[in-house]
């Protein structure tokens, strides 16, 4: 199975500059009754991808169509607010029929202002996914079947202190199920991707105090179990202290900063235990009204694959996104990703370059067009390769 974090990411990197600017759309709302509301959206999109399995030999290409209806239903009162929605993402490779297959999410939310000081957001969802770009293999090297997985998470944010208080506590808490869907067996008999399969518990807790208008110094403290369903070697807990500061609207930039370390202590004595810097940074700087650059970066202890214990991980992205008038807007990014597979001889370095244009043909319709350059530099045999994407994508509404 190859690394299915990276590919994720890198799915949704190139969903978003593919279909660039996809939220310039404006969906309309059928009223339901008082406060509940209906909102269906619907993305067509047609890809051509030469290299669809992400191989450094041998590439599969594919016209790939993309048929994605959206169904929300939303409710908001005074102080109370609910959303449930769900998608269907389905993918028909016109070169490769066995790769046709169906996304399922499904989401729901629910937030409460009890008072100034006191609110409460809630959230659960259910994806069931398969990823052509994340597949197993036997011992001679050859496919077996794509990695079919679905995920299960609830969550809850519990927020004290008003907006204008000098100080603010923050608390969190949310538990997610990793399971396989894959039913083949490997040649030892076991199921394929079972040593993948995990629940982690994830706790944390965050002091803010105003240092100014618009900014809040802050202190946030982590701690996440992770506990395999039958790779228990796996187990393990990370903890995470972190400093830093958020600000809105300050000279004309948007954005939190975090810095601090993080351990991960495994269960077992087989493993080592690993420690480091970890960093969280995200601003955006809006020197026009039409037009922003966005800075994103991350440094963290990632989960294992490919018989590591773990992944450090350091990611940027740097993106321009500019409206040339009130139909048009464009949007440039680009990615670096170092993955440092642990005990384990690997290193990927992930480079991803997209281009998309937008334009605004309706309030309820949008017509885009983009291209996604991805390259993997990898240490080991095999894993390199690159990628390209080229697309044109339909948003549309009532």
């Amino acid at each position: 199975m190859k690394q299915t974090t990276n590919k994720t990411l890198l799915a949704l990197a190139i969903s978003s500059a593919v279909c660039a600017n996809a939220w310039a759309l404006e969906p309309a709302a059928v009223k339901l009754g008082d406060g509940l509301a209906f909102t269906p959206t619907l993305k067509l999109a047609e890809n051509y991808d030469d290299n669809f399995r992400a191989e450094e030999t041998d590439e599969d290409s594919s016209w790939v169509t993309t048929i994605a209806p959206t169904l929300m239903l939303g409710a908001q009162g005074a102080k109370t607010g609910y959303s449930l929605s769900y998608t269907a993402n389905h993918e028909i490779y016109h070169s490769s029929q066995r790769d046709t297959n169906t996304d399922h999410l499904l989401g729901a939310d629910a937030n409460f202002e009890f008072d100034s000081r006191n609110r409460l957001r809630l959230n659960a969802d259910y994806r069931k996914i398969e990823e052509t770009s994340s597949d197993s293999r036997d011992q001679f090297g050859q496919l077996i079947q794509n990695d079919k997985y679905n995920t299960r998470s609830v969550g809850a944010g519990y927020t004290y202190g008003a907006d204008s208080a000098t100080g603010q506590i923050k608390l969190g808490a949310n538990y997610n199920e990793l399971r396989y869907d894959n039913t083949a067996l490997n040649p030892n008999g076991s199921v394929l991707n079972a040593d993948k399969e995990r629940d982690a518990t994830a706790l944390s807790a965050a002091f803010l105090y105003r240092v100014g208008p618009k900014t809040r110094a802050l202190i946030e403290g982590r701690h996440t179990d992770y506990e395999y369903v039958s790779n228990k070697q796996l187990d393990s807990t990370n903890v995470a202290v972190l400093v830093g500061a958020v600000w809105e609207a300050t000279a004309l930039t948007t954005g939190s900063v975090k810095i601090g370390r993080e351990r991960k202590d495994f269960d077992s004595n087989l493993k080592d235990d690993r420690s480091g810097a970890m960093w969280e940074v995200g601003v955006k700087w809006e020197p026009l009204t039409y037009s922003s650059f966005s800075l994103n970066t991350r440094r963290a202890l990632d989960e294992g694959s490919d018989n590591a214990s773990a992944i450090r991980s350091v990611s940027t992205t740097l993106a321009w996104n500019h409206g040339w008038s009130e139909r048009v807007s464009s949007e440039v990014s680009y990615t670096r990703s170092d993955q440092k597979y642990l005990e384990v001889a690997r290193d990927d370095t992930i480079d991803t370059l997209g281009v998309g244009l937008t334009y605004k043909v309706r309030r309820w319709l949008d017509v885009g067009i983009g291209y996604k350059y991805s390259e993997n530099d990898s240490t080991r045999l095999g894993k390199s390769y690159e990628r390209n994407i080229y697309g044109v994508t339909l948003n549309a509404s009532l």
